[in-house]
């Protein structure tokens, strides 16, 4: 058994584990981050890399807590994105600059007019069908009716994210098939070898492991451990012929707090053909939580046919994704409205809750750990060379391509 010690540990090797990693470095503190699998498995890379102001949780007409809290968060991934943030993402690769939302001829004039509202000037644009990106404008050749409005949302590729975020201290990224909490220390065991991992302070960004991590963790009775929720989704991955990809919420007659339909595209890694892999959420996803796969497939086909009859289906690979979104636990298993860090004594629990609000997770962070550390600099981690290197999954609808 080894023993080695670092100011702060990290259990997660998801977005939110490694934009704690990136931003805790970036300030001086000597960080490691272990991961039992791989980076990205599980919510990071089952998300649609959606990176949204929160417009899409008013769509009952109401400007919620949570649309109010996420309404800065593109313009503070944008600065990342160009290099002048709090990170430097610009080798990540941005899927569509823009982020659109279809109503159908069918959507009543009291939403189309909330819609139009002052609290959404700078939020949302009604567009002319002479703007209608390419994809749209198919629609308006083909005589479908609707309107299309313009966000301020955008989507990025998660797994160039995740390498990214995770290449700047791949030195302090490990991967441990077992992970033990305990008083200001990390038991980590691989094969026969086993780990002790001092630190000052822990960060649980696990997602749902850090359910499990609490449950194991012998703390003093008096410790309140922050309980965990899990709101299940039957996301959807369809490989379809169609040179071009469509980035856009759909949304019907009634006012609900979530779309009926949110669609993004993720090219296909052949360069002989024009196909994408449309992945589908939104009610199709929540509605369709313990539905066959089959079933799944037929209600989300309805759904491509009746919004885009322009788009052929027929011959398309279809794929069930089963995802839990992992959160702190709220009354009537409630959507929460930010970030989420519960402090125990020298431990954070971390849920970012949604992809993007990553750097509000960030802030939240480094204020708690400046309030106990002192930047100890950046080359004093061990870099715990009796662990592998952690590797990068792929994305679950890999097996499509």
């Amino acid at each position: 058994m080894s023993e080695q010690q670092v100011q702060v540990a990290i259990v997660g090797g998801g977005i939110a584990g490694l934009w704690v990693l990136n931003r805790l470095q970036k300030a001086g503190y000597d960080c490691v981050l272990v991961e039992q699998g791989k980076i990205g498995q599980g919510q990071t890379l089952a998300s649609q890399g959606i990176i949204h102001g929160g417009l899409k949780y008013a769509l009952n007409g109401v400007l919620s807590p949570a649309s109010s809290a996420i309404a800065d968060m593109p313009d503070r991934w944008r600065s990342c994105l160009d290099g002048t943030g709090e990170l430097d993402l610009r080798n990540v690769r941005v899927l569509s600059p823009n982020y659109y939302m279809w109503s159908d001829g069918s959507v009543r004039s009291r939403f189309k007019t909330f819609l139009g509202s002052k609290a959404l000037r700078g939020r949302i644009d009604a567009l002319k069908p002479d703007d209608y990106p390419a994809f749209f404008q198919q629609a308006t050749s083909g005589g479908t009716r609707g309107t299309l409005y313009q966000l301020t949302d955008f989507v990025v590729d998660t797994p160039s994210l995740l390498e990214s975020l995770s290449s700047a201290h791949s030195d302090r990224i490990r991967q441990c098939q077992r992970i033990e909490l305990g008083d200001k220390l990390l038991r980590l065991t691989e094969g026969d070898e086993q780990t002790v991992l001092r630190c000052r302070m822990t960060i649980l960004c696990a997602g749902a492991g850090n359910e499990a991590l609490l449950a194991s963790w012998s703390a003093a009775p008096q410790v309140n451990k922050p309980a965990m929720q899990r709101r299940p989704l039957h996301m959807v991955a369809v490989r379809l012929d169609h040179p071009l990809p469509a980035y856009v919420h759909c949304v019907g007659d009634s006012f609900g707090m979530t779309p009926r339909l949110t669609v993004t595209c993720h090219p296909v890694k052949t360069p002989e053909t024009n196909e994408w892999v449309w992945y589908l959420g939104g009610e199709l996803a929540e509605s369709g939580v313990g539905l066959p796969d089959t079933q799944q497939h037929q209600r989300a086909e309805q759904e491509l046919n009746r919004l885009f009859p322009w788009v052929n289906t027929s011959g398309a690979n279809w794929q069930s994704i089963h995802v839990d979104r992992a959160e702190p636990a709220i009354a009537d298993l409630r959507r929460p409205d930010t970030a989420h860090v519960s402090r125990c004594d020298s431990l954070l629990v971390c849920w970012p809750t949604k992809l993007t609000l990553c750097p509000d997770l960030g802030d939240t962070v480094l204020k708690q750990v400046a309030e106990t550390l002192t930047p100890a600099g950046q080359d004093a981690a061990p870099l715990l060379q009796s662990l592998p290197a952690a590797s990068l999954a792929s994305a679950p609808w890999e097996a499509l391509r």
